[in-house]
């Protein structure tokens, strides 16, 4: 069995569902997990705000605006009344749970999250009805009964596994498509929540390893991950295959089209990850797999809003204990590290969230002279990076000798090489190594 995602832009619309349906009707029985129509996840945040602000009449106009886009959607997507009207009805219902909350005062996270699950809720009923309308075997399977995360907020692995089988099992036994929401679960306190945005890849990754999948699809508007960014560089060209490590650094990195952590559960189950485009089905795509290409560099992926933090120190000098208080700086305002170089009487890191800035920089002023630079860029070039491939360092230098490079990391991986650039110097860094390593 299949598991295939399609996000908000490939159930957009009416006929972006129909094309979708095309796609997943091939007879071969499958899962198929569905993001919220696009534009519905980011309306529904506004109805959650309006509600906080105790604005319930602004809220109502949002509600009633996207009531109105829904049903022009199911006036174009079925052909018979019948269906039409199973439609709007099933929707009236999670439209009736939206109002609802406008006529209370109390409003908390909970009702936040409820509200932000109805999207993927409404999107897999409508393609569920246009299936059945269409003489397809579809059944919904939904999220909320299987799919839940623990109390450190984690997806519980055991318990998906358990209850998707006991949810399969009480659907008909010739049922060919099985469509279920992407994003939503249930939490420890059995409460509605989610896998936070980017959540469908993550439940996409989840189902998969749940059901001991032959492959995980992930359907977007890009033919793959390409090598190197086509907002900037032109010509360049989807990747056909990464091992899982080279895209979780590309999509860590900048690589849009995948969650950083999303496709871990398929990694460890040793299941392939294949991106797709609903908009060209033909093209091969990207195959991310344990299949490591030998002796070859594959993409460029660049990492913007990047701080740059130096801490220059003459008590580092031949001492021990000065990079765990510095680390432990970060460890208490929450904050990751990206990138780390050090010398004999200075350290340097990069972090690309800057909400306690002021406090870290404030502690980390305790041991040293500390300099920050802001609006840098991480550039990261994924390949087979073993150290006993002499040349590949060299050369990936070597194309930036015109641009001025504040860190380089090498070392802490074998599939990445990254950089710290200036933001003016982006465009002019992917350009040259694009130039070098692909032309």
């Amino acid at each position: 069995m299949k598991v295939l995602k399609f996000g908000g832009t490939s159930v957009g619309s009416a006929s972006r569902m129909k094309d979708v349906a095309k796609l997943i009707c091939d007879g071969q029985q499958k899962i198929v997990v569905l993001s919220a129509m696009s534009g519905t996840t980011n309306t529904l945040v506004e109805i959650a705000d309006y509600l906080y602000k105790k604005n319930p009449v602004s809220a109502s106009e949002v509600i009633n605006t996207l009531e109105h886009k829904y049903q022009a959607v199911i006036d174009e997507l079925y052909s018979k009344d019948a269906t039409k009207k199973q439609a709007a009805d099933t929707l009236k219902t999670n439209f009736d749970l939206l109002r609802s909350f406008t006529k209370n005062d109390f409003f908390t996270l909970f009702e936040e999250k409820t509200i932000l699950a109805q999207g993927e809720l409404m999107s897999t009923a409508m393609v569920n009805l246009y299936l059945l309308e269409q003489g397809v075997k579809s059944a919904l399977l939904p999220a909320l009964d299987y799919m839940r995360i623990d109390k450190n907020n984690e997806p519980d692995a055991a318990f998906i596994r358990e209850h998707i089988k006991k949810e399969l099992a009480k659907l008909p036994k010739d049922t060919v498509i099985y469509i279920t929401q992407g994003y939503i679960c249930r939490n420890a306190y059995n409460e509605i929540d989610n896998l936070q945005r980017g959540g469908s890849d993550y439940t996409a990754s989840l189902v998969g390893a749940a059901v001991k999948a032959d492959e995980i699809q992930i359907w977007t508007d890009i033919d793959g991950m390409h090598n190197n960014d086509p907002r900037v560089v032109e010509n360049t060209k989807p990747v056909a295959n990464l091992h899982f490590e080279e895209a979780a650094e590309m999509a860590y990195f900048g690589a849009k089209i995948l969650h950083p952590t999303c496709i871990l559960p398929a990694k460890l189950e040793g299941i392939p990850v294949r991106l797709l485009d609903t908009m060209n089905p033909k093209a091969a795509g990207t195959l991310i797999s344990n299949q490591l290409t030998k002796h070859k560099i594959e993409a460029v992926a660049a990492k913007d809003n990047i701080t740059a933090i130096k801490i220059k120190s003459g008590r580092m000098l031949l001492a021990y204990g000065f990079l765990r208080k510095v680390f432990e700086c970060f460890e208490n305002y929450k904050t990751p590290i990206d990138m780390i170089t050090t010398s004999e009487v200075g350290v340097s890191v990069t972090i690309d969230n800057t909400k306690n800035i002021e406090e870290i920089v404030n502690e980390l002023k305790k041991f040293g002279t500390v300099t920050v630079e802001n609006d840098m860029v991480i550039i990261c070039v994924v390949g087979d990076m073993d150290s006993m491939n002499v040349g590949f360092q060299a050369k990936i230098v070597g194309a930036l000798k015109e641009i001025p490079i504040r860190m380089i990391s090498y070392g802490g991986s074998n599939y990445n090489v990254s950089f710290l650039v200036r933001k003016e110097d982006k465009k002019a860094a992917l350009q040259a190594l694009s130039q070098t390593l692909f032309n």
